[in-house]
């Protein structure tokens, strides 16, 4: 396994990794550097929202494990909801149509709302997401993603926060799944492409 180009030798079989590592290209992005990331939007958030009731949609599965490091980084009281959107499926590309699966549990009308992404790359689904979101009146929408892939992009939508810009590879780890497996692993990391191709 390498890791910003450097081999480096992972024994984490007590984790439930073990066979997966084998299909790991490389480590894009380490514990640490997302540790120090997360610290570093949360405090952006802080201060940008101080003195407003801010809530925090976490958009599931994938954006869970940064938007749960996340929220404990946050110094101002959040308000937290859930949403669940499909345009993968078990594809490696978005389709482009958009199906929300679980809606929010709480109205939006007046509030702040911060949307957690775990990532953004063609910007379809966000671009959904947010013109159905600002049908329910919310006072502002703002978007936070972990990682951006502008090589994908083929709609525009404004990225309010973001973690890391990434090539155009095939990642997962931190959230982030290939067929609902790797989002237990605790970095970022590239996918093997025989793995999914």
């Amino acid at each position: 396994m390498k890791i910003n180009g450097s081999r480096i030798l992972v024994v984490n079989k007590d984790k439930g990794c073990g066979k997966m590592l084998n299909d790991i290209q490389e480590v894009l992005i380490t514990q640490e550097q997302l540790q120090a990331k997360v610290q570093e939007l949360g405090k952006r958030i802080s201060q940008d929202y101080s003195g407003k009731e801010l809530l925090m949609v976490c958009i599931l599965k994938g954006a869970v494990v940064f938007y749960a490091d996340l929220v404990r980084q946050i110094s101002i009281p959040v308000f937290m909801d859930f949403m669940a959107v499909s345009s993968y499926g078990d594809a490696t590309r978005s389709s482009g149509a958009v199906m929300i699966i679980k809606d929010l549990d709480q109205t939006i009308a007046g509030k702040h709302v911060l949307i957690v992404e775990d990532i953004v790359d063609t910007g379809l689904t966000l671009k959904y997401l947010v013109e159905n979101l600002k049908a329910r009146n919310p006072l502002s929408i703002k978007i936070c993603t972990l990682l951006d892939k502008p090589e994908r992009r083929v709609t525009d939508v404004k990225v309010d926060y973001n973690g890391f810009t990434i090539p155009d590879a095939f990642v997962v780890g931190y959230g982030l799944d290939y067929a609902e497996a790797y989002r237990h692993l605790p970095y970022v990391c590239v996918l093997k492409p025989e793995i999914y191709e």
